[in-house]
């Protein structure tokens, strides 16, 4: 069921909750169901605008009073960054932009430089780390932070370009040792201070509890605290910032609930799963809100098409260099509109007014930018196009394009820093794409090493080779399958789509090869370190289990746990062999050729993929721990020859668990190629 297009049709529409609120129109009507509203929909009839703009004054006074709206946080200092941070990236640390797997280095710079051409810089990065592979074993999110020793330099780097940080806080994780909720408070605060974050993303969360945010404001006072989806009006005064998840706006884009209520409350925008993101782009515009960027979802690659990277990248600069108009500004929404399909937004602070508007004509357009004529007091430019307007105020946009109409005093026009603003725009507006192809990448798998022998190796048992056909099994999760999303423009994922298992059939030809019988164990890894002297690029949690560079006594027969892909395939090397594929695993676990040690352990297999985001790899045959108290966390328990846990790879010893080993296999053949190097002798051969 990964994106299958029975799963895609049943999640594509917007759930009721999701859709735009109405605002009632009649003179002391009640508003108060405003409150919970996502997007305050907007009229399609312009007559209608201006009772709807009083109509959604009132609401907000009458709220304000009602909830006795206290807007001290948004007035400290430390977290006066929050109201600016329009383009916010969700960055899977492990991404192979950010982090250099050969070399075991994080490498932000490019990272950032990539950002900066693609979506035209980020404001703000959500460094996200443990979920998908929490609960493979019994690490805590915490310790999927604390395990990595350069993270505080990491996040040192993103600072020096001006890039706020943010980790999230994954409420669920409570299956690994920490239920209470003051134990979570107490180290998500260690967290918050050890790293120097700006800000916590409160996974699955409309809001975090007073415990929680009080702690951690002890520890780093001014931390942001960002929301997942709606946060309660109640709660805008401290949740300085949201996420405007899956919200349908309606055809006249309306405004954020949150936003409108509080114009310094960040809410940022998103369609994870969506292949089209205009029509967030252009809600977020009219609205002055953000937006965010997510094109590795867990390890799913979802890039951004050509037209939507553009069409952020020519919003951004007037957005930055406007900031206070859209939260100190006298916002009027839908004023000047010069039609429904051209709405309008105005901000005016000053002596300078600011108008955002989008085309959604469904055509390129030329023609008046708005309704009004202009003021020959002042001078009239679009700040997106980088060129002045005449008195007609007539500019061209393409289609789903943007316009940002500035008018200003002739002094303020010939400013260095407004002058700087024109020219970027008309070099950035050079960059404009129409190409809305949804970007391919290819699957990049690992090349199974040829490790030839003449007859089974000790040890090992012979699979004869032949056509092969298998039923799998995995469970649907975010993360998705190496190279595909699991979900398609899919609106919201939920359970029982979400989380269940699928069961899918491949048919493979398989050469004869041999399988290990039982996992490597301790001993026999010790005699290959001792043998080699191999040392990994990062030693983070190698051999965590052992006690110094050797196994206890009673655990020499167990399997070797706490070794990455890369550890295991050395080990393999050495010995003349190989990992199995997890056709082959499951061929010989099949046919009862496997024994599996006690405690279960999962097994690593020779399935390496990328597709130049994420690697990652399938792990077969289950563990006997199970990781219990929420669906979130990774499958564990006995699992039967056929199920399979794809998984993206993280790294800097999280991939080295306490729950997967490995097994060696080898390629039978008759007459076997010259070695180019020398064979070892080893335990298993």
């Amino acid at each position: 069921m990964s994106g299958g297009p029975g799963t895609a049709s049943r999640l594509t529409h917007p759930r009721t909750l999701d859709l735009p609120t109405p605002v009632p129109l009649q003179g002391g009507a009640d508003l108060s169901a405003l409150d919970a509203g996502k997007i305050l929909a907007a009229p399609d009839d312009p007559a209608d605008w201006p009772a709807w703009r009083d109509a959604l004054t009132r609401w907000r006074r009458e709220a304000r009073d009602r909830l006795r709206y206290d807007p001290a946080h948004y007035l400290a200092p430390q977290a006066s960054w929050a109201a600016h941070a329009v383009s916010m990236c969700v960055a899977w640390l492990w991404d192979e932009t950010l982090y250099d797997r050969r070399s075991g280095a994080f490498t932000p710079d490019a990272f950032l430089d990539a950002g900066e051409r693609d979506f035209g810089g980020f404001d703000a990065v959500v460094l996200w780390n443990g979920y998908p592979f929490l609960g493979v074993d019994g690490r805590d999110q915490f310790a999927c932070f604390t395990a990595v020793p350069d993270l505080p330099d990491l996040v040192r780097a993103l600072h020096t370009r001006g890039v706020r940080v943010l980790a999230p806080y994954n409420p669920w994780d409570t299956g690994t040792g920490y239920e209470d909720p003051a134990e979570h408070a107490k180290l998500l605060a260690e967290l918050v201070a050890r790293l120097d974050l700006d800000g916590v993303f409160l996974d699955t969360l409309r809001g975090g509890d007073d415990q929680l945010l009080a702690a951690v404001q002890a520890a780093r006072p001014g931390t942001v605290f960002e929301t997942e989806s709606a946060v309660p009006t109640s709660r805008i005064d401290v949740h300085l910032a949201s996420w405007a998840q899956w919200w349908a706006d309606s055809e006249v884009p309306g405004v954020p609930r949150a936003r409108w209520y509080e114009p310094r409350h960040m809410t940022h925008q998103t369609r994870r799963w969506h292949r089209d993101h205009a029509g967030e782009l252009h809600s977020a515009w009219l609205s002055g809100s953000g937006v965010l960027i997510w094109e590795n979802v867990f390890g799913a690659r979802v890039t951004w098409n050509d037209r939507d990277r553009s069409l952020l990248r020519a919003l951004l600069p007037a957005r930055r260099h406007f900031a206070e108009h859209f939260t100190s500004g006298d916002w009027q929404p839908l004023a000047d509109s010069a039609s429904p399909r051209l709405p309008a937004a105005r901000f005016t602070l000053g002596t300078t007014t600011v108008w955002t508007v989008a085309n959604r004509t469904g055509a390129p357009y030329q023609g008046p930018l708005l309704d009004r004529t202009a003021d020959p007091a002042l001078r009239w430019y679009d700040a997106v196009a980088g060129t002045p307007l005449g008195d007609d105020l007539v500019g061209t946009l393409p289609r789903d394009g943007v316009a940002c109409v500035v008018a200003l005093p002739p002094d303020e026009a010939d400013a260095p820093q407004f002058r700087a603003l024109l020219a970027h725009a008309r070099t950035t507006a050079r960059g404009w794409s129409d190409d809305t192809a949804f970007p391919t990448a290819p699957l990049l798998r690992t090349p199974v090493p040829y490790a030839p022998h003449t007859r089974p190796p000790v040890g090992t048992a012979a699979v004869p080779g032949g056509t092969v056909v298998q039923r799998t099994v995995h469970q649907v999760r975010e993360c998705g399958l190496p190279g595909q999303a699991p979900f398609v423009n899919a609106w919201k994922p939920l359970p029982p789509l979400l989380h269940q298992d699928s069961e899918s059939e491949r048919t493979v030809q398989l050469g004869s090869f041999a399988i290990a019988v039982h996992e490597v164990t301790n001993a026999q890894y010790a005699a290959f370190l001792q043998a080699t002297g191999y040392t990994p690029v990062r030693s983070e949690g190698f051999l965590a289990h052992w006690r110094g560079s050797l196994p206890s006594a009673d655990t020499e027969t167990r399997p070797v746990v706490c070794v990455d892909l890369d550890d295991a395939r050395a080990y393999a090397r050495w010995a003349g062999l190989r990992l199995p594929t997890p056709a082959e695993w499951q061929a010989a676990a099949e046919n009862g050729l496997l024994s599996r040690a006690d405690p279960l352990v999962w097994n690593w297999t020779e399935s390496e993929s990328s597709d130049g985001r994420t690697r990652s790899a399938v792990l077969k045959g289950g563990a006997a721990h199970r990781t219990q108290g929420s669906e979130w966390y990774a499958p564990g328990g006995p699992r039967p020859a056929g199920y399979e846990l794809p998984l993206p790879l993280p790294a800097a010893g999280l991939d080295r668990f306490t729950t997967v080993g490995f097994r060696c296999a080898a390629d039978l053949v008759e007459h076997p190629a010259p070695r180019t190097e020398p064979h070892q002798a080893s335990p298993t051969s």
